[in-house]
């Protein structure tokens, strides 16, 4: 089952009506903002049980892991950008520099105008929509562009958004390749991407062409390390739920792991436990487990298991693409598994004696996006945060920064530029205007050409 590309013509008519609809002011109401945030609220609730059939088709994904990472973080981001919107909407009244006696100065946050929101499929419902409530409370409109792999999701949006929207605000345009060179290649206001370096590259250049601002959410190698003052048994269980969750397919999931030599062989064992407690002995027999995408996945992910020796899991099956969570000792840096973000259930071992052995590897490598810490010392901490670059990360947990809608989430480097959630989505999706308001009650003589005593002035005013 593959979904139908859209037409060039197709495209540049949604394009155009909502820059017309934008045009004409019908998105700058707060009121009206506000609507279109709660009308997006209960499509997501109204439609929650076909959500999770969607994503147990696409992904198999449990009923509990679809709430809690797809239509959960959903809503309470909804709820949050609706109690502080208002706030964060009003122009911010700034200082008065020493030059400028007599005026009054404002930052007004505006909308960029028409939105291109294209989205991954390893979480095809969260990773569309949390960009857009950003988009819709600043004022802009968005024509989502869902992951043609994520079929029965993508066709999902398509279906509960045309139904509740006409289009003018909220479109959701469906295909693969040829469709998104048709978007890349119209006058947007502004793109988010979130998906694959490579891809994220292609669409920066074509955005170039025509100047368009973008936000790129990337990916990259995740480091985890844990050190020999950790709870090992807590830090397995955290870590094991941060690298299947989704079988692996998260653009945060700790990418490979460190482990201190004295706690190594303690740590695969409590890892093991964890793995057994949440799926069962066999976690490809478990329905709560998740599956890779499609094949081609598959068989990259599981020709890394060729990269090193096996310290746990391995099994796989190509009928249902699942793959036991699996720990491995890459057979040196240099193999594909320590190259490639893997964005699977396999997790490569290294083992370190010293900090600086750690830092050294991490920060010789392209920014990560997210990096995982374990543990009880905190010179270790300030040591690690201090001097590794990241987009962001824990402190002996994993996932759980991107839940909160206080911190703002994105990549540094390669792993991405600008971020979002909270107010950091109203900001990523609004262009602040300076405006200075000058006072006609006097007027500053000594700035013009012929002004009295006018350098002497401007050099105390500017020293």
């Amino acid at each position: 089952m593959n979904i139908a590309e859209t037409s060039l013509e197709t495209v540049k008519h949604a394009i155009q009506n909502q820059k017309s609809f934008f045009k004409n002011g019908h998105t700058r109401s707060i009121s009206n903002r506000k609507e279109t945030l709660e009308t997006l609220y209960r499509m997501i609730k109204d439609h929650e049980e076909d959500i999770i059939h969607a994503l147990q088709m696409d992904l198999n994904k449990s009923e509990m892991e679809t709430y809690a990472t797809e239509i959960g973080i959903l809503l309470e981001e909804i709820r949050f950008v609706l109690k502080h919107m208002d706030e964060w909407a009003e122009p911010k009244k700034v200082k008065v520099a020493k030059t400028h006696i007599g005026s009054k100065s404002y930052s007004v946050p505006e909308p960029y105008g028409v939105t291109l929101i294209i989205s991954p499929w390893n979480y095809p419902i969260q990773l569309a929509l949390a960009p857009v409530i950003g988009a819709i409370a600043a004022g802009n409109t968005a024509i989502i562009k869902p992951s043609e792999l994520t079929v029965h999701t993508s066709r999902l949006l398509e279906r509960i958004i045309s139904a509740r929207f006409d289009g003018h605000v909220l479109k959701v345009i469906e295909g693969g390749v040829e469709t998104t060179g048709h978007l890349l290649d119209q006058p947007f206001d502004y793109i988010f991407f979130t998906g694959s370096v490579p891809v994220g590259k292609v669409v920066m250049e074509a955005a170039s062409k025509r100047l368009i601002p973008v936000t790129l959410e990337l990916g990259g190698k995740s480091p985890c390390i844990v050190d020999e003052t950790a709870d090992i048994a807590l830090a397995a269980k955290r870590i094991a739920f941060g690298k299947v969750t989704n079988a692996g397919q998260t653009c945060i999931a700790p990418d490979y792991l460190f482990l201190h030599k004295t706690i190594k062989e303690q740590f695969i064992t409590e890892f093991k436990n964890a793995v057994v407690t949440f799926y069962g002995p066999e976690p490809l027999k478990n329905d709560k487990y998740g599956r890779i995408i499609n094949e081609r996945h598959f068989d990259r992910i599981a020709s890394y298991l060729d990269d090193g020796e096996i310290l746990l899991g391995g099994k796989l099956d190509r009928t249902f693409l699942k793959m036991e969570p699996t720990l491995m000792t890459p057979r040196d840096h240099s193999v594909p598994v320590m190259q490639e973000e893997i964005f699977g259930p396999v997790f490569p071992v290294l083992e370190y004696e010293n900090l600086e052995e750690v830092i050294d590897y991490v920060t010789e490598r392209p920014k990560p996006l997210a990096l995982y810490l374990f543990t009880n010392n905190e010179a270790t901490e300030a040591a690690i945060t201090g001097n590794i670059s990241y987009g962001g990360g824990c402190i002996n947990d994993t996932l759980m920064h991107i839940v909160t809608p206080y911190l703002p989430f994105g990549g540094v480097g390669e792993s991405g530029m600008g971020s979002y959630h909270g107010e950091s989505s109203f900001s990523t999706f609004s262009h602040y205007k300076s405006v200075m308001k000058q006072t006609n009650k006097f007027d500053m003589s000594f700035r013009y050409p012929n002004g009295k005593f006018g350098m002497q002035l401007i050099k105390k005013l500017l020293k």
